[in-house]
Formats: C-alpha cells, structure tokens, sequence
C-alpha cells in the first residue's frame, strides 16, 4: 500500500467556493473509484488556506493507472477540474509508504495534527527506528494515525498524523509527553538527527472519512 498526501493552496478568499465544489461535484465523480479517499482537511494553523487530502493505492503501479483513468473521465477534465483550476495557487504531493499501521480513528468530531520532520542526510532510519520504539509511550497521551517515510517528493521525511478532540487535549497531552522519561530519553537521541520540523493543525472538511 502507499499514500499520496495532496497539498492544494487556494486564493485567498476563495476556499469556500472550492470545498463546495469539492464537495458537490468532485465527491460524486471520483468516490473511490480512482484510488481511496481516505481524508480531507482545511488547514486551522500553520500556512493558512490550504487543502490537505490523503490517498491510499495498492501501489504505484495502480496509481498511474487509475490516475489514467480519471485523465480521461470527461465529467472530471472538462466538468470540475475547468472550475477549481482558478481556486488554486499551487499543488504540491508527497508519495508516502506506512513504517506503523494506518489507523484512522473510528469517531468524529477531532482536530488532527499533521507534522513533517526533514531528517539530516541518511539519518531517516534511524530516527524513524527510534521514533517507533517509543511510540507506544508517546500513545498514551494521544493518538497516532501512522507514520510515512516519504519515497516521492522532499525526500529524507518523516510524516505523521495525530487525532485530539480539541487543541486543550493537544496542549495537554504534548505537555504529559515532555515529561515522560520514556519520550525525553527519544528526544535527547532524535532531535540531532533532523534538520527542520513543521506542523500544522487540520480541520476535518464535511466529506472526509476522517472526522
């Protein structure tokens, strides 16, 4: 399995008109039929008026080939891309295969981190090796949908994503998580071996799978 992490920056001003027609149109032409929608989010923090949806494929192999097949589903080329097509200032994608088990959470109504680490050259192992081992302490204070290396796109990444109800359980469970020795003990060892840490906060849109 692999995941594409599509990245959209709207006009300011115009997500709205865009996540209706998302929603209203874009929804009803592609299901699941050319790939799996497994979330949609408008970004809350971070790089503001931005879309955040993410993909699964058996593989890459199978996702040239349905991506093919949207290419030529006129209701997609000629009916919806033609009206987003001037929403957006820039699309960037990530090709992202899973180093823990995909876990989307079975209830509604979170907010999601989504953050990305850039690991110093031939250091991404390593820190990925060390950031599993010490998952299971960091879960107990909030949880993990999956970690992904990244194999297309800013190479030398790690992305992962993380589910709160709200931004107070997200501000108490980071601050019980500093104060685990478990998860001291990991930062003391990973921090050296990355370069830059982003993050930004998501909001579920009405039709994502992920609430």
């Amino acid at each position: 399995m692999i995941y594409e992490q599509r990245t959209y920056t709207l006009q300011p001003g115009k997500q709205p008109e865009y996540l209706k027609l998302n929603a209203e149109v874009g929804r009803k032409i592609r299901g699941d039929k050319y790939g799996k929608f497994e979330g949609g989010w408008t970004t809350e923090f971070g790089t503001l008026n931005q879309y955040v949806h993410l993909w699964s494929y058996p593989d890459l192999n199978e996702r040239e080939r349905l991506r093919g097949e949207l290419a030529k589903n006129e209701e997609w080329t000629k009916g919806y891309v033609p009206q987003i097509r001037p929403l957006l200032l820039a699309q960037e994608n990530k090709i992202l295969s899973a180093v823990t088990p995909f876990k989307p959470p079975a209830d509604s109504g979170n907010i999601y981190e989504l953050r990305w680490y850039r690991a110093q050259v031939g250091k991404l192992g390593e820190w990925l090796n060390l950031a599993k081992g010490v998952l299971p302490s960091r879960e107990k204070y909030s949880r993990n949908v999956c970690y992904w290396q990244t194999e297309a796109g800013q190479l030398n990444e790690a992305v992962h994503l993380w589910v709160y109800k709200d931004l107070n359980e997200r501000a108490a469970a980071r601050a019980k998580a500093l104060g685990d020795p478990d998860w001291q003990a990991f930062l003391a060892k990973a921090l050296p071996l990355l370069m830059t840490m982003q993050a930004v906060v998501l909001v579920p849109t009405s039709v994502s799978p992920m609430k």
